[in-house]
């Protein structure tokens, strides 16, 4: 049995029960209907969407057979759809429209995928709530009162309220993996390199990757399946080991596979409700066999200060091109510098202007050795933490979040405790392996999210491994109480 709104629709499709044009008329009056609500959506192309469907419709009366073809897909909104905006969440970017396609959804167009809107943002993907975009909050579909997370917070809101059943993210530092687990979705960040960045907003390039965003790893695998893969226009891009066995997924056998505890992410700070849900999540794994280990990843104390060394130093480094005299927002002022000057500050909003000049501080003369320079190394050592670790386990299991989705103005006041809100999610990206969120259960009333991460290139068994923990359970199929 089909476990995934993508796959049902995928079944729906090839039998020639449902159809294309039918499946995206449907997300745009879902869309008309909630989006008042939960704001998760910043632009659409109604007729292009339409004109899409029709023409995979015709591809699938051909007889044609494709993991995409067919299905309805959003698209985090610093991705670039030729001809539609990228606003990046931001009023710098104001008027500026994609020239061409990110080689993600070029590949995804091509396999008969139709993206059916632009997806609201954390402005330039900074955030961990939702909060910070330009164009105000998305808002959680299980409690419009809370954050959906950031910063792919609209892409993944669009999932969970029901617009499509699968939707692209990024994922710097948690951005699809945080908003998943407080909505109730699963969420892939691949290896580093597995899906293409060409197309995609930079804000750290070292870190930053397409994620994709399902109701299950098995909805997840029609999409990476058509991605992933060495890009010309992407020097850091690589092929995906074991690809083949993305469509259809099956799930992987859990008798003796090995699961490490990291002790450093189960310590004081992490919500009891959270903590009981994880249990009972690994009780799933040992009743089928699956040994659980307690491991440790000692230098992952460093992890947020490293994190945010490096991310808002390349921050600093890609943002510089947002300057007012090419593309965007344009501010009136005499000189060039004052014209810059004026523009950024007309256009930025205050997170985003508070990591460049972090970011400008840890790159200037005096301190790039006292933060930056330590801060590589602390990278280097975090990520020989996993490769010891990946020695005597095949994967970790580890919290999502120290808590469920906090209400709005929560930790907006202390930027600091908006960062520890990536406690858990930052460690991965630093050292370029994949990791994936997915629903555990509930906690009075609100999602919560376990995380699972493997050693490079092992994105194929990650989703093997989250397929076979949702063939027993149904977290995954439960839905918002968001009504029209």
């Amino acid at each position: 049995m089909a476990v995934g709104k993508a796959m049902d629709w995928r079944e729906g499709l090839d039998a020639g029960d449902l159809s294309s044009e039918v499946l995206v008329r449907a997300s745009f009056e879902r869309m008309r209907s909630l989006d008042g609500q939960l704001h998760a959506i910043l632009a659409m192309d109604e007729d292009r969407s339409l004109r899409l469907a029709r023409e995979a419709d015709t591809r699938l009366r051909g007889g044609e057979r494709s993991p995409m073809l067919g299905l309805p897909v959003v698209l985090k909104d610093n991705l670039h759809w030729s001809g539609l905006q990228v606003s990046c969440g931001s009023r710098i970017m104001n008027g500026y429209r994609a020239p061409y396609d990110a080689t993600v959804v070029e590949r995804l167009v091509a396999a008969g995928a139709v993206p059916v809107a632009k997806a609201n943002l954390d402005e330039f993907a900074m955030g961990s709530s939702g909060e910070y975009s330009a164009f105000g909050p998305a808002r959680n579909p299980w409690d419009t009162t809370r954050v959906p997370g950031g910063s792919s917070s609209g892409s993944v809101v669009a999932v969970s309220a029901g617009y499509a059943p699968l939707a692209l993210g990024s994922d710097t530092g948690g951005s699809v993996r945080l908003p998943a687990s407080f909505c109730n979705v699963t969420a892939l960040r691949p290896t580093y390199g597995v899906l293409s960045r060409y197309g995609l907003t930079a804000m750290a390039s070292s870190l930053d990757q397409v994620g994709p965003i399902g109701t299950s790893a098995a909805d997840i695998s029609l999409a990476l399946g058509v991605m992933a893969g060495r890009d010309p226009m992407d020097s850091t891009s690589a092929d995906l080991p074991g690809m083949e066995r993305l469509a259809p997924l099956c799930p992987r056998n859990l008798k003796g596979l090995r699961i490490g505890l990291p002790r450093e992410y189960f310590g004081e700070g992490l919500e009891p409700g959270v903590r009981s849900l994880l249990e009972t999540a690994l009780q799933v794994f040992t009743n089928q066999g699956a040994e659980i280990r307690e491991v440790s990843l000692p230098h992952t104390r460093y992890a947020i200060d490293t994190y945010y060394l490096l991310c808002t130093s390349e921050v600093s480094s890609n943002l510089s091109r947002f300057d007012g005299i090419r593309y965007g927002h344009r501010a009136e002022a005499g000189s060039l510098p004052e014209l810059i000057a004026e523009t950024r500050n007309q256009g930025l909003g205050a997170e985003v202007k508070r990591r460049i000049l972090l970011g400008a501080f840890c790159l200037s003369k005096g301190y790039y050795d006292a933060f930056y320079s330590k801060a590589l190394k602390a990278r280097t050592l975090i990520a020989r933490d996993f490769d010891t670790v990946f020695k005597t386990v095949d994967v970790l299991a580890t919290p999502v979040s120290p808590d469920t989705a906090f209400p709005f103005g929560a930790k907006t006041d202390d930027p600091l405790a908006m960062y520890l809100a990536d406690a858990f999610t930052v460690t991965a990206p630093l050292a370029g392996i994949p990791c994936l969120s997915m629903p555990a259960g509930f906690t009075a009333g609100l999602p919560v999210g376990i995380q699972l991460i493997g050693p490079a290139f092992s994105d194929v068994m990650l989703l093997e491994t989250a397929h076979a923990f949702q063939s027993l359970t149904r977290h995954h199929l439960d839905t918002p109480p968001i009504s029209a």
